[in-house]
């Protein structure tokens, strides 16, 4: 046999195995998906990538496993205020080594109903990438995202006897990879469906580029016996990203879109559980309202008289948008327990959550002020014609 036939030999073979692979944890996945019911999310496993003498990406003296901490010691911090009956548990707290092998190990031993591990992007050949993206356990579709998981992975060279610990995985075979990328765990629709809340919270609430919810092998995914996802906060090679993530601000953001898509994984899981049961609806605690709100209509901000005001396109409104969901919302519901004369608009990714309809941006901009003491990431939105527009369109219009 020739240098050629047996390269085609093994490429045909290794290909069969790849589906084979794929029919069986597909199969396994639809098995235990029909048998595994969640009720309730209790506890919460939150995992700063790297750490230690594994700095992760670095950009000059900005290391991702500093970036990865802070974000997520704020979203446990935000959990822990908004929603205090979840327990938040960090694989590591402070600069500390941690193997990829002992972070899914805490969560299992724990048992955690969710697994969010934190980190933070880079690309060097190109300063241009940036956006945000989250990963589910599966198969890696493009040589873009095969190259992130590889160089996530890579970290394991750091431990020893590395092969025996991790099934015989080689992060510098490509075929090893391969094989490794098409196990995927029996909550493999849950974690892409967190990963696609997680990315439209950032997109909306954040303002960051949507890089889409995606699938990769990554180890610190692969033994989870939970729902899990790996986020891509952002590109440390990016300038403008670079600058967000290091602000706290942004990180504060971050941090905050982490929790609201937390918070409507949560909601939709419980209900969908109690559904099931023929049960009423789960009343979940508000985000992040307090008891007994009285937030004030948005004709008592200004004076009607203000000679201030700015005139508007009678077409245009203004609204602070509050909320966002998959699925509908009850006006009623608890979750906007306190707030009244609120709004549901329809859009083609789902449903957003508005209120205080006024053609007056200054009011609305006073109003908006207000409703973020109770909702810190409400932002003001822009409507023609009862349809959102981008705001920077509605504002230059009125100023035209």
């Amino acid at each position: 046999m020739s240098k050629v036939q047996y390269q085609l030999f093994l490429h045909k073979n290794i290909f069969k195995c790849v589906i084979l692979i794929q029919l069986f944890c597909h199969f396994q996945a639809s098995l235990f998906g029909q048998t595994i019911t969640q009720k309730k999310i209790s506890t919460i496993v939150i995992d700063p990538g790297h750490g230690g003498k594994d700095p992760g990406t670095v950009w000059k003296k900005i290391y991702e496993k500093d970036i990865a901490l802070s974000i997520a010691l704020k979203v446990g911090n935000y959990i822990k205020k908004y929603q205090p009956d979840i327990k938040v548990i960090y694989t590591r707290d402070n600069d500390t080594f941690i193997p990829l092998s002992e972070r899914p190990e805490i969560a299992n031993k724990n048992r955690a109903d969710l697994f969010i591990s934190i980190h933070v992007n880079s690309n060097e050949k190109s300063s241009k990438p940036q956006g945000v993206e989250t990963y589910a356990m599966g198969l890696a579709k493009t040589n873009e995202i095969l190259e992130v998981a590889k160089k996530e992975n890579a970290v394991i060279l750091l431990e020893e006897n590395y092969a025996s610990k991790y099934g015989g995985y080689d992060p510098n075979s490509p075929v090893s990879f391969i094989i490794f990328s098409n196990l995927q765990n029996t909550h493999f629709e849950q974690s892409l469906s967190f990963a696609t809340d997680i990315q439209a919270q950032f997109k909306e609430s954040a303002k960051r580029i949507d890089r889409g919810a995606k699938q990769a092998g990554f180890l610190v995914l692969w033994k989870t016996s939970m729902p899990s996802v790996l986020i891509e906060t952002g590109f440390i090679t990016n300038d403008e990203d670079r600058q967000f993530l290091t602000s706290e601000q942004g990180q504060d953001f971050m941090a905050l879109s982490i929790c609201k898509a937390f918070n409507n994984y949560k909601r939709e899981l419980e209900n969908r559980s109690l559904f099931a049961n023929n049960r009423d609806t789960f009343p979940v605690s508000p985000w992040p309202v307090t008891n007994n709100i009285a937030i004030p209509n948005p004709d008592t901000i200004m004076n009607n008289n203000d000679s201030t005001d700015v005139s508007t396109n009678s077409d245009i409104e203004f609204m602070v948008q509050i909320s966002s969901s998959k699925n509908p919302i009850p006006l009623n519901s608890e979750y906007f327990k306190g707030l009244k004369n609120i709004e549901e608009l329809m859009t083609g990714d789902g449903y957003k959550y508005a209120v205080g309809r006024k053609p007056s941006y200054i009011k609305i901009q006073e109003y908006s002020k207000i409703v973020k003491n109770y909702f810190p990431d409400a932002f003001i939105i822009a409507l023609r014609n009862g349809k959102i527009i981008p705001l920077k369109e509605a504002l230059k219009e009125i100023k035209d």
